[in-house]
């Protein structure tokens, strides 16, 4: 089984990834509307069609970004670098350690980081400025974002020291991950209490899209719930309390313009999401 996972991740087409994310995109956008958290009054397919805008450019920048990971990936495979080139473990303890890792360098850390540097902060506004947060917010990210997301991810390979088939398979897992745990999606509270204690889910990471501190700045994580917890980043609070968007954010949350913009546009929020 395991063999099976790293002979198909080891050679998976671009196509076949980014079918993966599409069909992780029309997946859960069709149960969110059947079985969602709470009904939102919106127009879902011109909201759909504002933050797909977005998952195409950060396709794009993945896409040019592809060639340095896959760099980083065979430099430390052949060098011996990395965490798990230095430690020598079993297959199965191998994908859980390089998944975690990955998780927290390429996914939490970055994302934290967005939060505490003002400049990166300016980028990040974009993904906190839906008011209507379904499965399409999750790749609703500037272009100037998703290039510090790439970095991230390019710096946790070489500090993971992942072979290529195991970055292929987190990054699949990340981008299915990601438009779960945004999704408008209702599971069972007690399901979703207990699954938050390893990953996120849809009731636990909306509470990082509340428009007001402290809880903008709380449950970071994308995979695993783990992190959250183990660095007092985690919160909760009942879905019906949660209101999207940023309090100092000042335009159309729907405007591509007005959103590319942001990072230059002072006049577009008041202030930074850490102050």
């Amino acid at each position: 089984m395991i063999d099976s996972i790293i002979a198909f991740f080891e050679d998976i087409p671009s196509w076949q990834r980014t079918l993966i994310l599409a069909g992780g995109l029309l997946f859960f956008w069709i149960l969110e509307g059947a079985v969602p958290i709470l009904r939102m009054k919106y127009n879902r397919t011109r909201h759909l069609g504002v933050n797909v805008f977005f998952t195409v450019t950060t396709l794009i920048v993945n896409l040019l970004f592809a060639a340095a990971i896959v760099l980083a990936s065979d430099w430390s495979v052949k060098n011996g670098f990395g965490v798990l080139q230095m430690i020598t473990m079993p297959i199965a303890l191998q994908i859980l350690v390089g998944l975690l890792l990955l998780d927290l360098i390429g996914a939490y850390l970055i994302h934290w980081i967005e939060h505490k540097v003002y400049w990166m902060w300016r980028f990040h506004v974009v993904h906190h400025t839906d008011l209507n947060v379904d499965t399409s917010t999750a790749l609703r990210h500037h272009p100037g974002e998703s290039v510090f997301r790439a970095v991230f991810t390019t710096l946790a390979v070489l500090v993971v020291g992942a072979p290529i088939w195991l970055v292929m398979l987190y990054q699949s897992l990340s981008a299915f991950a990601s438009q779960f745990n945004h999704a408008n999606l209702r599971i069972p509270q007690r399901l979703d209490e207990i699954l938050s204690y390893v990953i996120v889910t849809p009731r636990m990471h909306r509470v990082h899209h509340h428009h007001t501190q402290p809880y903008t700045d709380t449950n970071y994580g994308n995979i695993f719930s783990i992190w959250d917890r183990a660095f007092r980043t985690f919160a909760k609070r009942k879905p019906e309390d949660i209101v999207f968007g940023l309090d100092v954010y000042h335009k159309r949350d729907s405007n591509l313009g007005d959103l590319l913009k942001v990072p230059v546009d002072g006049e577009s929020y008041t202030r930074s999401i850490s102050d």
